[in-house]
């Protein structure tokens, strides 16, 4: 199965499955000189764990992550960095009783027509899980970028239908991890989280919207043509198995507006010129603007879901009833939200090191 690396000169290879012994990740062309530990790694898997929060799976996982190369004195060395992290809670068997159905919203049917067969454990590699490994290398990518004074978040914006109201990008950050919903506008996290109740008690799930925002851009990233930097970012959440749609700036309300509203104007600003309004979103002609880089991502309701759905028994050929029991979240933006940040940051510091912008003397002390 090929497709299982993501970038060019910082890239990372993901492997393992759901409910295998482990999953994991090998990070490439980290620059040496850059101190790591588990503890870094850590701190970001830990908002990603499941069980931590009603709105989440309460599979129960520690997820507690081992660095296997590419780190010698607590100071990366410059060759790939391994990490893993071990699936210690498990259940292979819960999903035997389904092992003939696909899952309605789920890759089952189609892994079977392209590989013959599937690992019916969870999805195998379809799984949630298999973000672990963007997660842990997304977090190199986000201390690389913090010595660039880039940085990296995002929040749910809308769940349920319940949209957030504008807050300001320090609200983010103060906010964001405060709620289980984790979003920055703590009135309407109070609302989200009780669609995400009504959905769960039907046996249902709900989908939203995750915003990811990059402060302190420099100005240029990203290659003209192939390879523009809002294209990269597109595709970098589009891997994300649960995302159906992305957006960068003002997004697909452009086709409703004019060319005297669309267009950011520019003006002088301390002897620099920069864009007036940001309506691009940080990102113009494929380049970075030198503004906060804003995008957002649709993300499905959880396919997984206990309300009784149609599907086919692929051995007998015949129509069935499906309920999936098990432990499934009943929302999925909140524990994306570490992980569309992961998939930017690798974004920006690929582009960073393809564009000779990350000298590693910066790392050094």
């Amino acid at each position: 199965m090929p497709g299982n690396t993501f970038g060019h000169s910082f890239r990372i290879t993901t492997w393992g499955e759901s409910h295998g012994n482990a999953v994991g990740v090998v990070v490439d062309g980290v620059p040496a000189g850059l101190e790591l530990s588990e503890v870094d790694v850590q701190k970001e898997l830990d908002r990603r764990r499941p069980g931590q929060s009603e709105v989440s799976t309460p599979r129960s996982e520690s997820d507690t992550v081992e660095i296997l190369s590419g780190v010698f004195g607590g100071v990366t060395t410059g060759t790939p960095v391994s990490m893993f992290v071990r699936n210690r809670n498990a259940n292979p068997g819960a999903y035997d009783y389904i092992k003939d159905i696909p899952r309605p919203g789920h890759a089952d049917l189609f892994y079977m027509e392209k590989y013959g067969f599937r690992d019916h454990r969870g999805g195998g590699r379809s799984s949630g899980r298999e973000t672990i490994g963007r997660v842990a290398g997304g977090a190199i990518a986000k201390k690389l970028l913090m010595f660039f004074g880039i940085e990296v978040f995002a929040h749910v914006i809308e769940l349920g239908g319940i949209k957030a109201g504008p807050v300001t990008f320090e609200a983010i950050r103060d906010n964001v991890e405060r709620t289980a919903v984790r979003s920055a506008d703590l009135e309407a996290a109070e609302k989200m989280l009780e669609q995400v109740r009504l959905a769960r008690d039907e046996g249902d799930s709900i989908g939203g919207i995750v915003e990811i925002i990059a402060t302190g851009m420099p100005i240029g990233l990203g290659e003209p043509v192939f390879g523009k930097l809002d294209a990269d970012i597109a595709g970098g959440l589009m891997s994300i198995g649960a995302v159906k749609g992305v957006e960068v700036g003002v997004g697909f309300e452009c086709a409703r507006m004019k060319g005297s509203q669309m267009n950011d104007a520019f003006l002088v600003d301390d002897g620099q010129i920069v864009p007036e309004s940001n309506n691009a979103g940080g990102i113009i002609g494929g380049l970075s603007t030198g503004l906060p880089l804003i995008c957002r991502a649709a993300v499905k309701p959880t396919p997984s879901i206990s309300k009784k759905q149609k599907s086919v028994n692929v051995a007998s050929m015949e129509e069935t009833g499906i309920e999936i029991h098990g432990r499934h979240d009943p929302t999925i933006p909140p524990r994306m939200v570490p992980v569309a940040e992961a998939m930017v940051a690798l974004v920006l510091t690929d582009h960073m090191i393809r564009g000779g912008r990350m000298n590693p003397e910066y790392l050094l002390k």
